[in-house]
């Protein structure tokens, strides 16, 4: 947790004045059970109803006071923890970003957005809570001992085990609900997994009908989950009872011994009243200080987590090198004995692929599923480096580029269509943010866009709703597709990227392509042989392996998987037309 405080800078002023006029606000309520004795021992002893008045008086100045401080302390408390989540919530954010596809694939998505909202959220309320209580109630406890002291050093004895009773109550419940919390926590990741997993795949779960299935497992992780919550509220429920049976116990045996006391002549019945009232002081803020602990103790398990991922650095560091020039005559990507294995996979997922893709070529990717096609093009945009072998793009290792220049030089049209709320145009400026209307336009023409948009009302003003639900598969994917040739890359990807076209579209799509793209290399990876059949070559993998590269009619003759496929989906009369 100590790593977190480094988010305070820049609140260091009001993360001190905080406690410190929290610390002025204990010191005025400390004043207030004197001043009730006084009342009592001569004012109302004495019927002096002017002193009476004069301290009532008094107990209202210290009250406005106590509020003034409590009031200050509570906004600068409130500012410095505000500061400091939306600090580490930021930086949380940085990071994420820097985490390569094998720490995203590791970590989960759930247990990310958890650690990004409630964990947070955990760690700040933390922070709240120890500037305003860490230093006043302690310092009240003591204050009210040492009171207590100068009025009655024998009766101080009651206080002293009253106060030892409570804070062992109180530690022993902290120490059995701690851990319950820890599995709350843990709880609430596999809730929100669940609840994720259902609002994404909505449409399938209801087209299986599988509502009540996913309701019961959902139901079942819930119940869970208030189970946990429930263990530790009934452990916690037994600690307001049991000290304010010891307080009560420590008043009677107050009234008692004090009774005595006073009959004696060495205690006043004023003094009385002032010891039960820091009695009352010291249980309340004994309280205070166990609700603190247990805030804190979430906040320390919260901190945890979000350490963890603060902690993990990322496999693939920004180079953060220069500009690099393509090299002369160097193709435009080259696999050099590439094999890949996913983090914690049993076996590779591509093995020893060697190609090369000149610029300005076409390149078609195919295979069955689960053959390595997206794999392929993820090794190309650098979302994974290669386990063993070298990836080169224009003659230099693909990790010797920096990010910011790899992306400039790579369009990815990736398999799920993703557009972002905001306008068509918003949407379109995403990889090159100073892209004039009839750049856009142009792209999307070549996407076959250009129709549908100009009959929307807004045309590039058009809104776009969250994930572009509010257009068809079809049309989301031929706007991702516009928008990765806005910035005019010198690598285009499409990762199946027109399974939602039809046959036509998907057909003036490729020509499309193939005469405004000049010089632009192009990916085109398809489960549709007609997709990749006029590409200058095709790469056909089966099981991790490249088993073809070479153009179609080649491989017809040549390649029994890429034959076997385009059987599959064409007539014999249709495969022989192309030979």
């Amino acid at each position: 947790m100590h790593k977190l405080l480094r988010y305070i800078k820049g609140y260091e002023k009001q993360a001190l004045l905080a406690p410190l006029f929290k610390m002025l606000e204990a010191c005025f309520e400390l004043f207030v059970p004197l001043v009730v004795a006084s009342i009592i021992d001569t004012g109302i002893k004495n019927a002096d109803t002017v002193f009476i008045w004069q301290r009532c008086g008094l107990l209202v100045l210290l009250a406005v006071i106590g509020l003034t401080c409590s009031l200050t302390a509570q906004y600068f408390s409130a500012k410095a923890a505000l500061g400091f989540g939306t600090a580490l919530r930021k930086d949380l954010f940085r990071h994420i970003n820097t985490l390569s596809y094998s720490e995203l694939d590791g970590i989960g998505t759930p247990t990310l957005v958890t650690r990004m909202t409630s964990d947070i959220n955990q760690v700040q309320n933390g922070v709240n809570l120890t500037l305003r209580l860490l230093l006043r109630s302690p310092f009240i406890v003591l204050g009210a001992l040492i009171m207590a002291f100068s009025i009655s050093p024998h009766l101080t004895l009651l206080f002293v085990v009253a106060t030892v009773l409570i804070s062992l109550i109180i530690w022993l419940i902290m120490r059995a609900t701690v851990p319950i919390y820890h599995q709350a926590q843990n709880g609430l990741d596999r809730v929100t997994l669940l609840t994720r997993e259902n609002y994404v795949g909505a449409r399938v779960v209801r087209a299986f009908a599988r509502q009540a299935d996913e309701l019961a497992a959902f139901v079942e992780t819930n119940d869970h989950l208030k189970a946990i919550q429930l263990k530790a509220g009934k452990i916690s429920a037994l600690m307001n009872p049991l000290t304010y049976l010891v307080v009560n116990l420590t008043v009677i045996a107050l009234l008692l011994f004090g009774g005595r006391e006073v009959d004696s002549g060495h205690l006043t019945q004023g003094e009385v009243i002032a010891l039960i009232n820091y009695m009352s002081q010291i249980l309340v803020n004994l309280l205070r200080v166990a609700d603190l602990v247990i805030s804190v103790t979430r906040a320390l398990a919260s901190g945890m987590r979000v350490n963890e991922i603060l902690n993990t650095p990322s496999s693939m560091p920004d180079p953060d090198a220069a500009e690099l020039g393509a090299v002369a005559g160097s193709a435009a990507v080259e696999f050099d004995h590439v094999t890949f294995t996913y983090q914690g996979a049993g076996g590779p997922s591509l093995t020893q692929i060697d190609f090369t893709a000149r610029p300005g070529e076409t390149v078609g990717v195919i295979g069955g599923t689960g053959s390595g096609k997206t794999t392929l093009i993820d090794l190309v945009a650098r979302f994974y480096d290669a386990s063993e072998g070298v990836v080169r793009l224009f003659g230099h290792d693909v990790k010797e580029y920096s990010f910011a220049q790899l992306r400039r030089m790579i369009g990815i049209v990736p398999q799920q269509a993703m557009l972002f709320t905001g306008t068509i145009r918003d949407n379109m400026r995403w990889a090159a943010p100073n892209a004039t209307d009839e750049e856009i336009w142009a792209a999307l023409e070549i996407a076959q866009a250009a129709d549908f948009v100009r009959s929307k009302p807004g045309m590039l003003d058009e809104p776009v709703e969250t994930a572009g639900r509010n257009f068809s598969g079809g049309q989301r994917q031929r706007l991702t597709i516009a928008r990765a040739l806005v910035p005019k890359p010198q690598i285009l990807i499409l990762d199946d990227s027109a399974s939602a076209l039809d046959f036509a579209t998907d057909a003036a799509l490729r020509k499309a392509l193939k005469e405004k793209t000049r010089g632009m290399t192009v990916f085109i990876v398809s489960q549709r042989a007609a997709s990749v059949q006029r590409a200058d070559h095709i790469l056909v993998l089966d099981d991790g392996a490249l088993v073809g590269d070479a153009p179609h009619a080649e491989l017809l003759r040549s390649c029994p998987v890429y034959k076997e496929i385009c059987l599959s989906q064409l007539s014999k009369e249709e495969v022989d037309k192309t030979l």
